[in-house]
């Protein structure tokens, strides 16, 4: 396994549409098994395919907390078959966008369909936490951060100091100081 590079915006890689994969083959696991230790690193309860710039529609999850169990979920060609009428609201995290939290309303409850690690299709119902990392997640896979479902003002405030951190990393690289970096909140970054 290896750790992979994390993309954060504004990288316009992030904004591009993922395409689904043939099969789930030894690549495709390889993937997975990568996008599963570099979420565990971050830290993170979820990552997608497109953040460590691979357009497939891949992505990895793990929300084990007291209340719930699921291990670590990998799910090729994800896609939402059913969602609920009531939204909840939770606030939201990301590793593309790191250091940023905002509210954001989705369906309480999803059944998501798509392949396992071993190929086979499978159905999964969500709720609570499960429900919404999931739809962020397939939201990567189709170009949407999180911030896309907040207001523009907000949303562009936090893609300027975004844009102000990397330029402030890349200029203490060039001059060979280490770079600070902040610590994350594993909760809330999916």
């Amino acid at each position: 396994m290896a750790l992979l590079p994390i993309l954060t915006a504004p990288d316009p890689r992030l904004k591009k549409k993922s395409l689904p994969v043939a099969a789930v083959d030894a690549d495709v696991r390889q993937l997975m098994d990568d996008m599963l230790e570099t979420m565990y690193a971050a830290p993170g309860i979820g990552l997608a395919a497109p953040q460590v710039g691979a357009l497939k529609r891949v992505i990895v999850l793990d929300i084990d907390r007291e209340e719930t169990k699921t291990g670590p979920l990998f799910m090729a060609n994800p896609e939402i078959v059913e969602a609920s009428d009531e939204d909840v609201i939770y606030e939201e995290g990301c590793l593309s966008v790191p250091d940023h939290y905002s509210d954001v309303a989705r369906p309480e409850k999803v059944r998501v369909r798509y392949l396992d690690r071993d190929g086979k299709q499978q159905e999964l119902a969500c709720e609570g936490l499960l429900a919404t990392c999931v739809q962020h997640e397939i939201d990567h896979l189709d170009g949407i951060l999180f911030i896309d479902h907040i207001s523009s003002l907000k949303r562009n405030m936090i893609l300027r100091k975004l844009l102000k951190a990397r330029k402030e990393q890349e200029r203490d690289e060039a001059e060979g100081k280490p770079h600070k970096a902040d610590a994350k909140d594993p909760e809330h970054a999916l």
